[in-house]
């Protein structure tokens, strides 16, 4: 079994339950993990799970504001799947940075994990 890994991707948008999160936005950085099976031996694109393809489902995702950060995580992970028959697990981790929180210095994320 073989895993790609896309990490620290940056993105800028606006998910939030709260209506100064989905009017104002925040920075948010994600990594994502695919388990796949695979020949013995890759040696071309079609025999892996091509990275440009999850970014763009991602990238996606990103664009389409929804009030929950696991509703989110869920959504990617069922989209990423359907890529390939061959995907074994999904590993994602969101992190909004600098969430809207008074006082608060850090950032707030989520991780979820689906084995198929």
């Amino acid at each position: 079994m073989f895993t790609i890994h896309l990490n620290k991707l940056a993105f800028f948008s606006h998910h939030g339950l709260h209506d100064e999160e989905t009017i104002t936005g925040a920075d948010f950085e994600i990594d994502v993990s695919v388990a796949f099976d695979a020949a013995d031996k890759i040696t071309s694109l079609h025999e892996t799970i091509n990275y440009t393809a999850v970014y763009s489902l991602i990238k996606k995702h990103m664009k389409s504001p929804v009030p929950l950060l696991e509703t989110l995580a869920q959504n990617i992970t069922e989209d990423i799947h359907l890529l390939d028959d061959r995907i074994r697990k999904i590993d994602i981790r969101i992190n909004k940075l600098h969430p809207p929180i008074r006082n608060f210095v850090g950032s707030v994320g989520v991780s979820y994990s689906k084995a198929f």
